[in-house]
């Protein structure tokens, strides 16, 4: 039984024109892209298999340096997450129409603009010395060591918030020393969630292609500043994904 055959879409532009971005190796097929248009909206897409999309990464990267390609290309881009698979152009279409509203804002708020993240972690040693610099966890790790395991139970609990707190302090340290200055640079600035033990900054900054080497310099500024505390994980440009956010759905007519 043959896959019944739907529009994959990666991102959308505004174009007035139908335009293709080459072809694509998906799900082991070389496919070609091609634009589905509502007024001056348009979306880049695919034919592809209608099912459930894993965001395995090889799939990932695929979806991801298609929009790299469009990106190189056009100056309004809004990125689509992955996986979105519809049953028609015609669907895809009415998708548009719907998404219109919001897409003609996000034009304007993406044109010529790139999204950088930077991630800073600490170094492994330079946390132990600064928690180690501070009496008041010092102190209450001698108290815990000093008890037996089921009376220093409270104490290891506070010894626990402790430490989360001190590190805490870190994290807005950091946001004032490395993330403040960049979001100043910025046209727009989040502070993410930390992953892991040791990340003090999950940082992504929306700014102007013209700004970039300005973006730049100021990042090697504060790596400068920071180096033999800190790691920068320093990546992009990608399109504006922290900053958009569309929930896709066709309407029932």
């Amino acid at each position: 039984m043959s896959e019944e055959i739907g529009v994959y879409v990666f991102c959308c532009i505004q174009t007035d024109d139908a335009k293709s971005f080459g072809t694509v190796e998906f799900e082991g097929q070389s496919r070609e892209t091609f634009t589905i248009h509502y007024k001056d909206a348009a979306m880049v897409a695919i034919e592809a298999p209608i099912k459930i999309y894993h965001p395995k990464k090889q799939n990932l990267m695929m979806h991801q340096k298609v929009i790299s390609d469009v990106m190189e290309k056009e100056s309004s881009v809004v990125p689509i997450s992955f996986g979105n698979v519809f049953n028609s152009k015609e669907d895809t279409k009415v998708l548009i129409e719907n998404l219109y509203p919001q897409l003609s804002s996000l034009f304007g708020e993406v044109r010529n603009k790139i999204e950088i993240g930077l991630k800073v972690v600490g170094k492994k040693e330079w946390l132990e010395e600064q928690i180690h610099q501070n009496d008041k966890v010092v102190k209450q790790k001698e108290t815990v060591a000093n008890k037996s395991e089921a009376a220093g139970y409270f104490d290891r609990i506070q010894l626990g918030e402790m430490a989360r707190d001190f590190f805490t302090r870190l994290q807005q340290d950091v946001e004032e020393s490395i993330h403040l200055p960049l979001s100043k640079i910025a046209e727009a600035s989040k502070s993410n969630e930390t992953l892991g033990e040791k990340m003090l900054l999950n940082g992504a900054y929306l700014i102007d292609k013209g700004q970039e080497e300005a973006f730049d310099e100021r990042v090697n500024q504060l790596h400068e500043r920071w180096k033999d505390y800190v790691d920068f994980k320093y990546t992009g440009p990608w399109p504006a994904y922290n900053f958009i956010n569309i929930k896709l759905k066709v309407e029932a007519s």
